[in-house]
């Protein structure tokens, strides 16, 4: 049985287009293909199928986050609430 199919037009900046076109082309679809792999996912999963988020670290806070995690260039250890209160109010 033949599926019946329909055209579905939107706008997208052009450079954003021709990169998607190449990376589409790297994974061996067209645009159409990769926007209807979307659509059925997102029909079958009942939702966006990715996070959608506007927290993005800037690159201090991931920096940060990056010391903390190697345990590098951290201030320094305080015993006590009210010894860290001192050392940010001075």
């Amino acid at each position: 049985m033949s599926q019946v199919t329909t055209n579905i037009n939107f706008r997208m900046d052009k450079k954003l287009k021709e990169q998607l076109e190449l990376l589409c082309n790297e994974l061996g679809m067209t645009m159409s293909t990769a926007f209807t792999i979307f659509a059925k996912t997102m029909v079958r999963q009942q939702r966006i199928p990715f996070e959608v988020s506007l927290s993005k670290p800037n690159a201090d806070t991931i920096k940060a986050i990056e010391n903390v995690e190697k345990q590098e260039n951290l201030s320094q250890r305080f015993s006590s609430v009210k010894n860290l209160m001192e050392d940010l109010n001075a």
